[in-house]
């Protein structure tokens, strides 16, 4: 636990001006979405809710970018993008591995009927997930390794979804043709996202990880999309159920961390 709070102090400590000014405003736009909503009406919204997920993925790049350079960064990018639109793609003509599922016209530009913006939102969680199962699969060594970092990638992303979709699904980005059984999502849901994070991850094989910075990145969603549900989405369950496994998450990495 000490090296993982360590690890926290010393990469924020050390934050240059240009990535700090992005996550401040990516925190400042993010807390303040349901106040564009009320006071400003439904295309504020949408723009700012654009503007969250831009601010992000432009911290997330800047990281890899420094860690790894450019074409390495670029090469994830363009890969977990595609992959991720492409599942989306499938998944809406199909109900695998989803579920039956559509995206409304709120999000634009669509291409096949997914959001540009949605496989962007993939990029910007990955690689803070990534960054977390990492700290988890550490001592992992050997033929396990590769395997136990895509199983625990996938779930650390995966739990994401437990905040997200049930929001999203409030604020009429997409809706499911079938309700299921978590506050209206399917089950079969949770598994897509497993299925294809996990797959997503082994196809980019991730080799080396900036440190703390994105584990930031999944604190810092874990803490505002928590605020968000809970006093201002209405909705409560998501909202716990969202704080208790991604903080789970967090206090795996931190007891592995040492």
């Amino acid at each position: 636990m000490t090296n993982f709070i360590f690890l926290l102090r010393k990469s924020i400590a050390g934050l240059d001006r240009y990535p700090a000014f992005l996550l401040i405003s990516w925190l400042a736009v993010m807390v303040s979405l349901p106040l564009l909503r009320q006071a400003y009406g439904e295309q504020t919204f949408l723009q700012g809710l654009a503007l969250v997920v831009l601010i992000q993925l432009l911290f997330v790049l800047q990281v890899l970018y420094q860690a790894w350079g450019w074409w390495s960064m670029l090469r994830v990018a363009l890969g977990v993008v595609f992959l991720a639109w492409a599942a989306e793609a499938i998944g809406i003509r199909t109900g695998y591995p989803f579920g039956s599922y559509h995206y409304t016209s709120l999000l634009q530009p669509q291409v096949l009927g997914v959001p540009l913006l949605i496989p962007l939102a993939w990029l910007m969680m990955l690689p803070p997930a990534w960054t977390v199962a990492r700290l988890v699969t550490r001592k992992v060594s050997g033929c396990l390794m590769r395997p136990a970092f895509v199983l625990v990638s996938a779930l650390v992303f995966s739990v994401w979804d437990f905040y997200m979709d049930p929001l999203m699904v409030q604020w009429g980005i997409w809706e499911w043709n079938t309700p299921g059984g978590y506050f209206g999502i399917p089950w079969l849901n949770l598994i897509g996202w497993l299925l294809v994070s996990g797959s997503i991850t082994f196809a980019i094989s991730p080799k080396h990880f900036p440190g703390g910075l994105l584990v930031w990145v999944y604190v810092l969603t874990w803490l505002v999309e928590f605020i968000l549900l809970l006093l201002f989405g209405g909705l409560p369950g998501p909202a716990l159920v969202g704080f208790c496994l991604m903080g789970a998450m967090l206090l795996w990495a931190a007891i592995n961390a040492r």
